[in-house]
C-alpha cells in the first residue's frame, strides 16, 4: 500500500478527534490494532473500515481503502477526489450538459443499435465511455457527502 494511504486511517482518527484509545473502545477492536493499521503494518477489514467511516464520518476513507485493497476494485472504479460539495455539484452538472450538448447518448444509441461495434465505430465508441467514466467519477465525488457512511441514496 502507497505510504500516503497507509496512514489514511491516522488521519481521519485524527480529523475525527479521536485518541487511538478512544477509537479502538468504540471500534471495539484492540489499541494494538488501530497502532497496525495506521502503521501498515496490517490492513483493517472491510468490515472495520465501515465502522471507521461511520465512526470519523469519513465517506472518503472507504474509497481510499477499496482503492488500495482491491485491485478489481481499482480497475473498475475511477480515482474520486474529495471536493467540496459545489465543486461536485458543478462539475456533475457541467459533465452532464457536455454530454448532452454533444449528443453523445444518441450517438451511443446509433452505434449499439446493430448490437455491433466495427472498426469505424470503436474510437467514438471508446470516447463516449471516457464521458460516462468522467460522470460516475464526479457522481462519486458527490456521494462523499451522504451523511453517516451511507452508502445508498443519501438520507
Amino acid at each position: 500500500m502507497p505510504e500516503e494511504y497507509r496512514n489514511i486511517y491516522k488521519i481521519c482518527r485524527k480529523s475525527a478527534g479521536f485518541t487511538q484509545e478512544a477509537a479502538a473502545e468504540r471500534l471495539g477492536i484492540s489499541v494494538e490494532s488501530i497502532r497496525a493499521y495506521e502503521t501498515g503494518q496490517r490492513i483493517p477489514s472491510n468490515e472495520v473500515v465501515e465502522l471507521m467511516v461511520i465512526l470519523y464520518n469519513a465517506q472518503h476513507l472507504a474509497v481510499h481503502h477499496l482503492r488500495e485493497t482491491n485491485a478489481l476494485y481499482g480497475r473498475i472504479v475511477p480515482q474520486v477526489d474529495e471536493r467540496s460539495l459545489m465543486e461536485a455539484a458543478l462539475r456533475i452538472h457541467n459533465r452532464l450538459g457536455q454530454i448532452e450538448k454533444r449528443g453523445s447518448l444518441d450517438r451511443l444509441l446509433e452505434i449499439a443499435e446493430d448490437n455491433i461495434i466495427d472498426d469505424a465505430e470503436r474510437p467514438e465508441f471508446m470516447a463516449i465511455v471516457t464521458e460516462l467514466r468522467e460522470i460516475v467519477r464526479v457522481a462519486l465525488e458527490l456521494q462523499l457527502h451522504c451523511p453517516d457512511g451511507e452508502v445508498g441514496p443519501c438520507a
